[in-house]
């Protein structure tokens, strides 16, 4: 399985020579990829594998100035945007939440961590606004989400803002010895980790039902794996959670409270020469790969390029129902 993973990955880590140009991205299947992009900080490549007949996941990179005046920040914009249940809340935060940063930033005329908290902010009260207008002839919208990771760069410094259990991981050269280590960046929400259901509890101390083993597999209330995201409305307002929503997504009891939660885990890192690259990748790329397997293919493959001074992001989509073999 590990081999045709780095068949995989080194397919979508080749130098631009080895296919040609792709300035609008290529399609090889089920297999979407862009080799080589610039942004202000460097170079980034893209890949989407879609297991689904529907792609739920959304993914996108931004680079420029924050707002319309010569003093405003520059930045580079990271998103991926891990759907389930629908590509409708993947797809409105693609469209939205870039959009309510450089409001927010513009605003401020400087990059924080309250700014990206009030963006994240923004975007699910449009979501909800969103399900509350179509509720009455589409209901199960109230039970589409989608896990919500971002990295911002901004005079040097990264920002790293997580809803759900994607995952941003940095590769850093050790300079005495030149390995590249791989450093955890983003946490994670996700109820199979014990720490993250200990919180569920404690947030929730009268339910003890918050987190459920169903099927050996970690679930709030039985029914999703992540305790933080973006949608979702059905686990976040007792009003939508009532035909007519389809019974297998709705509670027997009310709840008073959100039972999940749209609040970003918002992280800072000071970028250092021997940052080499970030990878972005939704949590089915880890499902398989280690983060340092992930950073070791990803070092062994470079391009033509000097990686000491140009910093690369990576970014990938791997749908958890994906298997491995079907892309080799």
């Amino acid at each position: 399985m590990l081999s045709r993973l780095v068949n995989f990955l080194r397919a979508c880590w080749r130098t631009s020579s080895d296919r040609g140009s792709d300035a609008a991205g290529r399609q090889d299947g089920l297999l979407w990829y862009k080799d080589i992009g610039q942004h202000l900080n460097g170079e980034f490549s893209m890949a989407v594998v879609q297991a689904n007949n529907l792609l739920e996941d959304q993914s996108q990179i931004e680079s420029g100035s924050l707002s319309t005046l010569e003093s405003g920040p520059l930045v580079t914009f990271v998103g991926i945007y891990d759907g389930h249940g629908g590509p409708e809340t993947s797809r409105y935060i693609n469209d939205h939440l870039f959009q309510h940063l450089k409001r927010f930033a513009t605003e401020q005329q400087s990059m924080s961590v309250d700014v990206i908290k009030k963006a994240f902010q923004a975007t699910e009260e449009g979501f909800f606004s969103v399900v509350a207008k179509q509720w009455p002839m589409k209901p199960q919208i109230a039970a589409v989400g989608s896990c919500c990771l971002v990295g911002v760069v901004c005079n040097g410094t990264l920002y790293i803002a997580n809803l759900g259990d994607s995952r941003a991981v940095l590769g850093r050269r050790v300079k005495a010895t030149g390995e590249v280590l791989a450093i955890q960046l983003s946490s994670e929400h996700n109820v199979g980790i014990e720490s993250v259901r200990q919180e569920m509890r404690s947030l929730h101390p009268d339910d003890s039902h918050i987190v459920v083993l169903k099927h050996n597999v970690w679930r709030v209330k039985g029914l999703i794996q992540i305790s933080r995201s973006i949608g979702d409305v059905y686990l976040k307002k007792p009003e939508f959670n009532r035909e007519p929503l389809y019974q297998r997504f709705r509670l027997r009891e009310t709840f008073r409270k959100p039972i999940l939660s749209s609040e970003p885990s918002i992280s800072m890192h000071e970028l250092q020469p021997y940052d080499q690259f970030i990878i972005f990748a939704s949590d089915g790329l880890w499902e398989h790969l280690s983060n340092q397997d992930a950073v070791d293919i990803v070092q062994k493959h470079p391009r033509n390029c000097d990686i000491n001074t140009r910093r690369t992001f990576i970014l990938y989509h791997w749908s958890d129902s994906a298997s491995a073999a079907d892309y080799t």
